[in-house]
């Protein structure tokens, strides 16, 4: 099956610009509601699945064990823009476990948090691996791996940490995945079908509402309430996540990842909902996210942040250019 049209650009009357994907939603039994495209597109999740990633960290009892909130447990999911919210939380996260940046495998950046970017470009300063987008997650890993006191090259693929990642990855998408990727922070990718990213966020999303117990469950229920719960750590200040998930009280739980992939989880509905816009492009991800979950009926298409995703096009001086679109016979 080939990739179906879902977001366009509209400029003067006439189309100017049109993107491609794959989605699906899937229900608590990993069955799929709807889906556009091929739902068996093979896709690296890229850092939607960050919450996946965190599960042995909290099903192993290495959370708890580090005294672990509900901000951090958002922040281990996060791909946060480096502010002061961000970093500083990591650092007193590596310091109460008895660790620091230098333990950190993930790289160095640029903040994109503007204030954070000035401070360290106007001090001459260089940027630390705290900086990096994915430090939280990467707090999570260092966490778990001294909970199970293993080696210190925590993102290598054979190390006990990403064999514990695969094997939650595996379990919950319901696949056996064909191979990883290097992600941008070092750590190692998964692979799985669009649908599986889906079931694995149905799973997110009716875990908990049948009752029953297990650690596993509970892990899924503790990350997705934590990110829902403080999207400012998701994320940061004019981020689709954090406004997003603003914009719908706390009701869903969303995440993006790189090349253009995107996750909802909706406990209420006990939905989960994954596409991929394959030419990689940001802008068509957050406006694919946004018009599925207006489908959806938890985001209103007339608030603010959902306007800013799919909706008119301004230019420099504010006069409307243009507007994005959803494609005919996508959401």
């Amino acid at each position: 099956m080939e990739a179906a049209p879902m977001i366009e650009l509209w400029r003067g009357g006439r189309r100017e610009s049109a993107h491609l994907g794959h989605a699906v939603i899937c229900d608590a039994g990993g069955a799929i509601v709807e889906a556009w495209g091929d739902p068996q597109a093979l896709i690296y999740p890229r850092s939607s699945c960050k919450m996946l990633q965190a599960l042995p960290l909290v099903e192993s009892g290495a959370a708890d064990a580090a005294g672990l909130e509900p901000r951090r447990l958002a922040l281990a999911c996060a791909s946060h823009s480096g502010a002061a919210i961000h970093t500083d939380t990591v650092r007193d996260w590596l310091d109460a476990i008895g660790l620091a940046e230098p333990d950190l495998r993930c790289g160095s950046h640029m903040p994109q948090d503007k204030p954070a970017m000035k401070g360290l470009m106007c001090s001459d300063t260089s940027p630390c691996q705290i900086h990096n987008n994915c430090s939280g997650k990467h707090a999570g890993f260092l966490t778990l791996t001294k909970h199970l006191g293993a080696g210190p090259e925590y993102v290598d693929p054979a190390h006990p940490v990403q064999q514990a990642v695969r094997e939650a990855f595996e379990e919950v998408t319901g696949e056996t995945s064909p191979g990883y990727g290097i992600d941008g922070c070092s750590a190692p990718n998964f692979a799985t079908s669009v649908t599986g990213l889906g079931r694995a966020m149905a799973y997110f999303a009716g875990a908990g509402a049948d009752g029953k117990a297990g650690a596993r469950a509970a892990a899924a229920v503790r990350l997705r309430d934590a990110m829902r719960a403080h999207p400012e750590m998701v994320a940061g200040e004019g981020r689709a996540c954090t406004e997003l998930m603003r914009a719908m009280d706390g009701r869903v739980t969303i995440k993006t990842g790189a090349e253009a992939v995107f996750v909802a989880i909706l406990p209420e509905q006990r939905l989960g909902v994954a596409l991929k816009i394959v030419d990689g492009g940001t802008r068509a991800a957050e406006a694919a996210v946004t018009a599925l979950l207006i489908r959806l009926g938890v985001l209103d298409a007339a608030h603010p942040a959902a306007l800013k995703r799919l909706g008119p096009e301004r230019n420099w001086r504010g006069f409307e250019t243009g507007e994005l679109r959803r494609a005919p016979g996508f959401a």
